[in-house]
Protein backbone atom coordinates (compact mmCIF):
# COMPACT_ATOMS: atom_id res chain seq x y z
CA UNK A 1 0.00 0.00 0.00
CA UNK A 2 1.26 3.50 -0.88
CA UNK A 3 -0.09 7.16 -0.19
CA UNK A 4 -2.65 6.73 -3.57
CA UNK A 5 -3.92 3.60 -2.23
CA UNK A 6 -3.69 -0.10 -3.10
CA UNK A 7 -2.23 -1.50 -6.87
CA UNK A 8 -2.84 -4.37 -8.52
CA UNK A 9 0.59 -6.05 -10.24
CA UNK A 10 -0.32 -7.34 -13.36
CA UNK A 11 2.40 -9.06 -15.06
CA UNK A 12 3.03 -9.59 -18.70
CA UNK A 13 6.43 -10.70 -18.51
CA UNK A 14 9.48 -10.41 -16.22
CA UNK A 15 10.47 -7.18 -18.04
CA UNK A 16 6.94 -5.51 -18.10
CA UNK A 17 4.19 -5.13 -15.65
CA UNK A 18 1.43 -3.16 -15.53
CA UNK A 19 -0.21 -1.32 -12.12
CA UNK A 20 -4.04 -0.91 -11.81
CA UNK A 21 -5.26 1.35 -8.63
CA UNK A 22 -8.04 -0.64 -6.73
CA UNK A 23 -10.84 1.30 -5.94
CA UNK A 24 -12.66 -1.50 -4.54
CA UNK A 25 -12.33 -5.21 -3.72
CA UNK A 26 -15.44 -7.25 -5.27
CA UNK A 27 -13.72 -11.05 -4.48
CA UNK A 28 -10.68 -12.35 -4.25
CA UNK A 29 -10.38 -16.39 -3.74
CA UNK A 30 -9.60 -19.39 -5.36
CA UNK A 31 -13.10 -22.14 -7.06
CA UNK A 32 -11.77 -25.79 -7.63
CA UNK A 33 -10.31 -24.85 -10.81
CA UNK A 34 -8.94 -21.14 -11.25
CA UNK A 35 -8.05 -18.24 -9.24
CA UNK A 36 -10.50 -15.38 -9.27
CA UNK A 37 -10.10 -11.55 -8.85
CA UNK A 38 -12.92 -8.89 -9.10
CA UNK A 39 -12.38 -5.69 -8.20
CA UNK A 40 -12.98 -1.94 -9.48
CA UNK A 41 -11.26 0.63 -11.51
CA UNK A 42 -11.98 4.19 -12.48
CA UNK A 43 -11.13 4.15 -15.87
CA UNK A 44 -11.63 0.66 -16.58
CA UNK A 45 -14.69 -0.02 -14.79
CA UNK A 46 -15.42 -3.50 -13.12
CA UNK A 47 -12.11 -6.48 -13.93
CA UNK A 48 -11.94 -9.53 -13.58
CA UNK A 49 -9.17 -11.98 -13.46
CA UNK A 50 -8.54 -15.70 -13.42
CA UNK A 51 -5.40 -16.69 -12.94
CA UNK A 52 -4.03 -12.83 -12.49
CA UNK A 53 -4.61 -12.76 -16.42
CA UNK A 54 -7.10 -10.09 -17.42
CA UNK A 55 -9.86 -11.54 -18.66
CA UNK A 56 -13.06 -8.89 -19.19
CA UNK A 57 -13.64 -5.26 -17.73
CA UNK A 58 -16.32 -3.03 -18.19
CA UNK A 59 -15.01 -0.26 -20.25
CA UNK A 60 -14.70 -2.55 -23.24
CA UNK A 61 -15.71 -5.88 -22.71
CA UNK A 62 -18.37 -5.31 -25.28
CA UNK A 63 -15.40 -5.16 -28.04
CA UNK A 64 -14.31 -8.57 -27.60
CA UNK A 65 -17.56 -10.12 -27.01
CA UNK A 66 -19.15 -8.28 -29.96
CA UNK A 67 -16.13 -9.32 -31.78
CA UNK A 68 -16.14 -13.53 -31.12
CA UNK A 69 -19.90 -13.78 -31.88
CA UNK A 70 -20.58 -11.79 -34.55
CA UNK A 71 -18.37 -12.32 -37.10
CA UNK A 72 -19.09 -15.98 -37.07
CA UNK A 73 -22.83 -16.11 -36.78
CA UNK A 74 -23.37 -13.40 -39.70
CA UNK A 75 -21.38 -15.21 -41.70
CA UNK A 76 -23.90 -18.15 -41.40
CA UNK A 77 -26.78 -17.86 -43.63
CA UNK A 78 -29.35 -19.14 -41.04
CA UNK A 79 -27.59 -20.03 -37.57
CA UNK A 80 -30.49 -21.81 -35.48
CA UNK A 81 -28.44 -24.30 -32.50
CA UNK A 82 -25.08 -22.74 -31.40
CA UNK A 83 -22.75 -23.82 -28.99
CA UNK A 84 -20.37 -21.85 -26.48
CA UNK A 85 -17.61 -23.81 -24.59
CA UNK A 86 -16.58 -21.11 -21.67
CA UNK A 87 -17.59 -17.66 -21.52
CA UNK A 88 -18.62 -17.98 -18.06
CA UNK A 89 -19.00 -13.93 -17.49
CA UNK A 90 -22.23 -14.73 -20.21
CA UNK A 91 -21.40 -11.82 -22.20
CA UNK A 92 -21.40 -14.21 -25.15
CA UNK A 93 -24.10 -15.82 -24.52
CA UNK A 94 -26.20 -12.20 -24.52
CA UNK A 95 -24.33 -11.20 -28.08
CA UNK A 96 -25.46 -15.04 -29.62
CA UNK A 97 -28.65 -14.51 -28.58
CA UNK A 98 -29.18 -10.60 -29.92
CA UNK A 99 -29.77 -13.10 -33.38
CA UNK A 100 -33.61 -13.73 -33.87
CA UNK A 101 -32.68 -17.04 -35.78
CA UNK A 102 -31.06 -18.61 -32.80
CA UNK A 103 -33.19 -21.03 -31.45
CA UNK A 104 -31.20 -22.54 -28.95
CA UNK A 105 -27.97 -21.83 -27.22
CA UNK A 106 -26.32 -24.42 -25.22
CA UNK A 107 -23.37 -22.82 -22.88
CA UNK A 108 -21.26 -25.32 -21.38
CA UNK A 109 -18.73 -24.40 -18.73
CA UNK A 110 -16.48 -25.89 -15.97
CA UNK A 111 -16.81 -23.66 -12.99
CA UNK A 112 -19.99 -23.12 -11.63
CA UNK A 113 -18.78 -20.93 -9.14
CA UNK A 114 -17.11 -18.69 -11.75
CA UNK A 115 -20.63 -18.36 -13.22
CA UNK A 116 -21.97 -17.52 -9.92
CA UNK A 117 -19.64 -15.26 -8.89
CA UNK A 118 -19.97 -13.24 -12.52
CA UNK A 119 -23.92 -13.37 -12.28
CA UNK A 120 -23.09 -11.68 -8.66
CA UNK A 121 -20.29 -8.84 -9.32
CA UNK A 122 -20.81 -8.51 -12.72
CA UNK A 123 -24.87 -8.88 -13.90
CA UNK A 124 -23.94 -5.92 -16.60
CA UNK A 125 -21.99 -9.07 -18.49
CA UNK A 126 -24.96 -11.35 -19.17
CA UNK A 127 -27.70 -8.79 -18.63
CA UNK A 128 -30.12 -11.45 -17.90
CA UNK A 129 -29.15 -14.16 -20.98
CA UNK A 130 -29.28 -17.17 -18.70
CA UNK A 131 -32.85 -16.78 -17.80
CA UNK A 132 -33.74 -16.31 -21.57
CA UNK A 133 -36.04 -19.91 -22.87
CA UNK A 134 -33.58 -19.90 -25.76
CA UNK A 135 -30.39 -20.65 -23.38
CA UNK A 136 -29.53 -23.70 -21.72
CA UNK A 137 -26.54 -23.83 -19.28
CA UNK A 138 -24.41 -27.05 -18.13
CA UNK A 139 -21.56 -27.17 -15.70
CA UNK A 140 -19.12 -29.89 -16.99
CA UNK A 141 -16.02 -30.83 -18.92
CA UNK A 142 -16.01 -29.24 -22.19
CA UNK A 143 -13.83 -31.85 -23.70
CA UNK A 144 -16.39 -34.90 -22.14
CA UNK A 145 -19.61 -32.89 -23.46
CA UNK A 146 -17.80 -32.40 -27.17
CA UNK A 147 -16.75 -36.71 -27.28
CA UNK A 148 -20.43 -37.68 -26.12
CA UNK A 149 -22.43 -35.08 -27.98
CA UNK A 150 -25.09 -36.45 -30.40
CA UNK A 151 -26.44 -33.38 -31.85
CA UNK A 152 -25.34 -30.80 -34.76
CA UNK A 153 -23.95 -27.06 -34.27
CA UNK A 154 -24.12 -24.43 -37.09
CA UNK A 155 -21.73 -22.79 -34.63
CA UNK A 156 -19.49 -23.55 -31.64
CA UNK A 157 -17.99 -20.89 -30.41
CA UNK A 158 -14.94 -21.43 -27.74
CA UNK A 159 -14.61 -18.77 -25.22
CA UNK A 160 -11.91 -19.60 -23.04
CA UNK A 161 -9.00 -18.89 -20.52
CA UNK A 162 -5.50 -19.57 -22.65
CA UNK A 163 -3.60 -22.88 -21.71
CA UNK A 164 -1.76 -22.59 -18.17
CA UNK A 165 -0.24 -25.23 -16.38
CA UNK A 166 -2.58 -27.00 -14.38
CA UNK A 167 -5.23 -25.11 -15.86
CA UNK A 168 -8.77 -26.29 -17.09
CA UNK A 169 -8.30 -25.77 -21.11
CA UNK A 170 -4.97 -27.06 -22.32
CA UNK A 171 -6.19 -30.06 -24.14
CA UNK A 172 -9.57 -27.88 -25.79
CA UNK A 173 -6.64 -25.86 -28.11
CA UNK A 174 -5.42 -28.97 -29.72
CA UNK A 175 -6.09 -31.12 -33.33
CA UNK A 176 -7.13 -33.48 -31.50
CA UNK A 177 -9.76 -31.48 -29.95
CA UNK A 178 -10.78 -29.30 -33.05
CA UNK A 179 -11.38 -32.41 -34.73
CA UNK A 180 -14.23 -33.52 -32.51
CA UNK A 181 -15.59 -29.97 -33.14
CA UNK A 182 -15.55 -30.74 -36.80
CA UNK A 183 -17.76 -33.26 -36.30
CA UNK A 184 -19.92 -32.15 -34.51
CA UNK A 185 -20.70 -29.24 -36.88
CA UNK A 186 -23.29 -28.92 -39.72
CA UNK A 187 -22.06 -29.73 -43.17
CA UNK A 188 -21.99 -25.76 -43.33
CA UNK A 189 -21.20 -25.29 -39.80
CA UNK A 190 -18.39 -22.74 -38.55
CA UNK A 191 -16.09 -22.94 -35.45
CA UNK A 192 -14.35 -19.59 -33.72
CA UNK A 193 -12.45 -19.38 -30.85
CA UNK A 194 -10.17 -16.55 -28.85
CA UNK A 195 -6.79 -17.45 -29.36
CA UNK A 196 -4.78 -15.00 -27.34
CA UNK A 197 -2.21 -12.12 -27.92
CA UNK A 198 -1.57 -10.84 -31.39
CA UNK A 199 1.05 -8.31 -30.15
CA UNK A 200 5.17 -8.44 -31.38
CA UNK A 201 6.43 -10.73 -28.77
CA UNK A 202 3.61 -13.29 -27.75
CA UNK A 203 1.87 -14.19 -31.19
CA UNK A 204 2.97 -17.78 -30.86
CA UNK A 205 -0.03 -19.36 -29.51
CA UNK A 206 -2.28 -17.31 -31.91
CA UNK A 207 -0.25 -18.78 -34.39
CA UNK A 208 -0.46 -22.25 -33.27
CA UNK A 209 -3.86 -22.39 -33.37
CA UNK A 210 -4.28 -21.30 -36.36
CA UNK A 211 -1.83 -23.56 -38.05
CA UNK A 212 -3.66 -26.55 -36.04
CA UNK A 213 -7.08 -25.45 -37.26
CA UNK A 214 -5.66 -25.46 -41.12
CA UNK A 215 -5.33 -29.64 -40.66
CA UNK A 216 -8.93 -30.02 -40.05
CA UNK A 217 -10.79 -27.25 -41.94
CA UNK A 218 -10.60 -26.24 -45.34
CA UNK A 219 -11.37 -22.46 -44.53
CA UNK A 220 -9.50 -20.84 -41.55
CA UNK A 221 -9.40 -17.49 -41.20
CA UNK A 222 -7.16 -15.81 -38.22
CA UNK A 223 -8.66 -11.82 -37.38
CA UNK A 224 -8.12 -9.30 -34.64
CA UNK A 225 -9.17 -6.20 -32.90
CA UNK A 226 -7.76 -3.85 -30.02
CA UNK A 227 -8.77 -4.64 -26.43
CA UNK A 228 -7.75 -0.75 -24.54
CA UNK A 229 -8.60 -3.02 -21.38
CA UNK A 230 -5.91 -5.51 -22.12
CA UNK A 231 -3.43 -3.40 -23.66
CA UNK A 232 -2.87 -5.68 -26.85
CA UNK A 233 -4.13 -6.31 -29.73
CA UNK A 234 -6.61 -9.66 -29.68
CA UNK A 235 -6.93 -12.83 -31.83
CA UNK A 236 -9.62 -14.75 -32.98
CA UNK A 237 -9.66 -17.08 -35.57
CA UNK A 238 -13.09 -18.34 -37.70
CA UNK A 239 -12.55 -22.07 -38.58
CA UNK A 240 -15.38 -22.97 -41.59
CA UNK A 241 -16.63 -26.26 -43.44
CA UNK A 242 -17.79 -23.79 -46.19
CA UNK A 243 -18.82 -20.17 -45.44
CA UNK A 244 -16.51 -17.90 -45.54
CA UNK A 245 -16.52 -14.52 -44.02
CA UNK A 246 -14.38 -12.64 -46.72
CA UNK A 247 -16.78 -13.89 -49.38
CA UNK A 248 -19.77 -12.13 -48.08
CA UNK A 249 -20.31 -8.17 -48.78
CA UNK A 250 -22.07 -5.63 -46.73
CA UNK A 251 -25.54 -5.83 -48.68
CA UNK A 252 -26.16 -9.41 -47.36
CA UNK A 253 -24.73 -8.69 -43.64
CA UNK A 254 -26.84 -5.33 -43.65
CA UNK A 255 -29.45 -7.85 -44.70
CA UNK A 256 -28.84 -10.39 -41.91
CA UNK A 257 -29.05 -7.61 -39.32
CA UNK A 258 -31.98 -6.27 -40.18
CA UNK A 259 -33.90 -9.64 -40.78
CA UNK A 260 -32.29 -11.12 -36.69
CA UNK A 261 -33.26 -7.57 -35.48
CA UNK A 262 -30.04 -7.45 -34.26
CA UNK A 263 -29.63 -3.88 -32.15
CA UNK A 264 -27.74 -1.84 -30.38
CA UNK A 265 -24.45 -2.67 -31.22
CA UNK A 266 -21.69 -0.59 -30.14
CA UNK A 267 -18.52 -2.36 -32.33
CA UNK A 268 -19.25 -4.51 -34.99
CA UNK A 269 -20.45 -2.96 -37.65
CA UNK A 270 -20.92 -4.47 -41.69
CA UNK A 271 -18.46 -1.34 -42.16
CA UNK A 272 -15.43 -3.09 -40.76
CA UNK A 273 -16.53 -6.97 -41.12
CA UNK A 274 -13.71 -7.22 -43.36
CA UNK A 275 -11.30 -5.01 -41.85
CA UNK A 276 -10.60 -7.67 -38.71
CA UNK A 277 -9.19 -10.17 -41.10
CA UNK A 278 -6.71 -7.38 -42.12
CA UNK A 279 -3.43 -8.74 -40.55
CA UNK A 280 -0.46 -7.08 -40.45
CA UNK A 281 2.65 -8.25 -41.81
CA UNK A 282 4.11 -9.58 -39.02
CA UNK A 283 1.13 -11.86 -38.20
CA UNK A 284 0.95 -12.91 -41.51
CA UNK A 285 4.37 -14.18 -41.34
CA UNK A 286 4.34 -15.78 -38.25
CA UNK A 287 1.53 -17.85 -39.00
CA UNK A 288 3.34 -19.94 -41.39
CA UNK A 289 5.46 -20.90 -38.44
CA UNK A 290 3.08 -21.74 -35.95
CA UNK A 291 3.00 -25.84 -34.32
CA UNK A 292 0.74 -28.39 -34.91
CA UNK A 293 -0.69 -28.67 -31.54
CA UNK A 294 -1.98 -32.33 -30.03
CA UNK A 295 -2.88 -33.39 -27.02
CA UNK A 296 0.65 -34.76 -26.65
CA UNK A 297 2.43 -31.29 -27.49
CA UNK A 298 -0.13 -28.73 -26.48
CA UNK A 299 0.36 -25.04 -25.96
CA UNK A 300 1.43 -24.19 -22.31
CA UNK A 301 2.06 -20.47 -21.30
CA UNK A 302 4.74 -19.84 -18.64
CA UNK A 303 3.42 -17.09 -16.18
Amino acid sequence: MTDEGFYFKERFTGHLIRNIKVEKVYYEGKTEYQYVQIFDNKLLGKILFLDKKIQSAEIDEFVFHESIVHPALLTHPDPQRVLIIGGGEGATLREVLRHGSVKKATMVDIDRKLVELCQEYLPEWSAEAFSDPRAKLLFGDALKYVEMCKQKFDVVISDLTEPIEEGPSINLFTQDFFQKIFRILKDDGLFVLQAGSTDLFYHQFYASCARTLQTVFPIVRPYWTFMFSFGFPWGFILASKKEDPLKIDEKNLNSRIKTRKIKNLRYYYPGNHKGFFALPLYLVKALKKGAVLTDKKPFIWEL
